[in-house]
């Protein structure tokens, strides 16, 4: 009971910009519009919602995940950041491939579940940790790198722009705020210690190397190649 009362009394008190749920869900019938839009809602938690729209866009290729409540929190920015005004709200954004299917609810322990639970742990990470997270940050599962469900071995992500949409749509512009919707790209462990250990700009160039698309690739190659013993010993 007393990490509940922690998770409560963590976010009592603070503004909740509810109106954005509303907004994110204009923003996607603008867009798609007579488009077939499942939502898994958040029912029952003691922090804050984070929906998960599923939008089945029979124009592409792929399907489109996009969470909403990210942003009915303001993410605590440092002033140091560039224009840290517009990078108060954020939502988060996957494309999977056609032919993926979940459950009629996400209990997080069903099949491709995990893909549901990479958006929204890293939905809420920021407000959690009373941080904020934007273009180039990684983020992890945990502090143990656990996977984010027995069907997966990837453990973290890196927050990436999105290649496939423009501003006009990973922008929501309205009364004076910008929701900003980032792509979530997910990695290994040993890819994630490598952006750590290297920094975005390294760990992009070896995406882009990899020719990694931004739709999600479940079984993916790992990006880092594994040395040999041999090699390793002629450092």
């Amino acid at each position: 009971m007393e990490g509940i009362k922690s998770i409560i009394d963590h976010f009592q008190n603070r503004d909740y910009f509810d109106e954005h749920y509303e907004w994110v869900n204009e923003h996607i019938e603008k867009h798609f519009p007579d488009t077939e839009v499942k939502v898994f809602h958040e029912i029952m938690t003691f922090d804050f919602k984070v929906h998960i729209h599923l939008i089945k866009a029979k124009s592409s290729k792929f399907d489109i995940l996009i969470t909403s409540g990210m942003s009915s929190l303001e993410m605590k920015i440092p002033q140091e950041a560039e224009n840290p005004k517009d990078l108060r709200f954020a939502e988060m954004m996957m494309l999977i491939p056609k032919g993926i299917e979940f459950e009629n609810v996400y209990t997080g322990d069903k099949k491709n579940d995990y893909i549901i639970s990479m958006l929204k742990r890293t939905a809420k990470f920021p407000h959690q940790e009373d941080s904020w997270i934007g273009i180039g940050h990684s983020i992890v599962s945990d502090a143990d790198f656990e996977p984010y469900g027995n069907d997966t071995e990837f453990v973290g992500g890196v927050i990436l722009p999105s290649v496939t949409f423009d501003e006009n749509f990973t922008k929501i512009k309205k009364d004076g705020r910008i929701i900003n919707i980032y792509s979530f790209f997910p990695l290994y462990k040993n890819e994630v210690e490598y952006k750590i250990n290297n920094g975005y700009n390294a760990l992009l160039d070896r995406i882009i190397e990899a020719d990694s698309k931004e739709i999600l690739n479940p079984k993916r190659k790992n990006l880092i190649k594994k040395e040999s013993f041999i090699s390793k010993f002629l450092k």
